[in-house]
């Protein structure tokens, strides 16, 4: 899913906490994630985290309510990102089309970081203990792409074809991300576009 090891910039996020809660939380998650792939993730406690963190249990817990929550890093911002990219789209551009651009500049992903992107994807998809947080993350992506898709058709957010629309669009990512980790070989990108077209073949009837 979606995008949590992207550079952002700092403008479109600006929060009132300021950088350093982004730096922080950022920190947190990366340190987290090297203990998790290293220890596993049900053998490493949030003292552990800290502790590798150099910062105290307290802080910890400062910037993430759970340490389930901490392998999705600051995924608020993620969210607001996504939003960014489909408000930026031009109107003239067919939902298909647009889901598509936002899908795959979404999950654009530097190479320098694609190793430790694959880590923390590797345990949102395989890890059971993390499961139940990842539906709660998932819910609030897909709202975003159903809030897009419901601007443009003229329906409420909650309707069925915005909804579908937004369980597809998912189900179009999860499934490339389960092929990028099952054969490491292949190209993120391309497993992207190759799955949305079929996404996008059948959200062309709706303009």
């Amino acid at each position: 899913m979606p995008g949590t090891d992207q550079h952002v910039s700092a403008e479109p996020h600006t929060r009132t906490v300021g950088r350093k809660r982004i730096t922080t939380m950022t920190h947190i998650s990366e340190v987290a994630i090297d203990l998790f792939s290293k220890q596993g993730f049900d053998d490493t406690s949030v003292d552990d985290i800290a502790t590798a963190a150099g910062i105290a249990r307290r802080t910890v817990f400062r910037y993430y309510p759970s340490k389930n929550a901490i392998a999705w890093g600051d995924f608020d911002i993620y969210l607001d990102e996504l939003r960014l990219l489909l408000d930026a789209i031009p109107d003239d551009l067919s939902i298909a089309d647009a889901l598509q651009r936002a899908l795959i500049e979404f999950n654009s992903v530097p190479g320098t970081e694609l190793p430790r992107h694959r880590r923390r994807m590797s345990l949102l998809l395989e890890i059971p203990a993390l499961q139940a947080h990842s539906m709660l993350m998932y819910a609030e992506w897909r709202q975003v792409i159903a809030e897009f898709c419901a601007r443009r058709l003229g329906v409420d957010a909650g309707a069925p074809v915005p909804q579908t629309i937004a369980w597809m669009t998912l189900g179009t990512a999860l499934a490339a991300y389960e092929q990028w980790l099952a054969e490491p070989d292949r190209d993120l990108e391309a497993l992207l576009i190759e799955g949305s077209r079929t996404l996008t073949e059948g959200v062309a009837a709706l303009g």
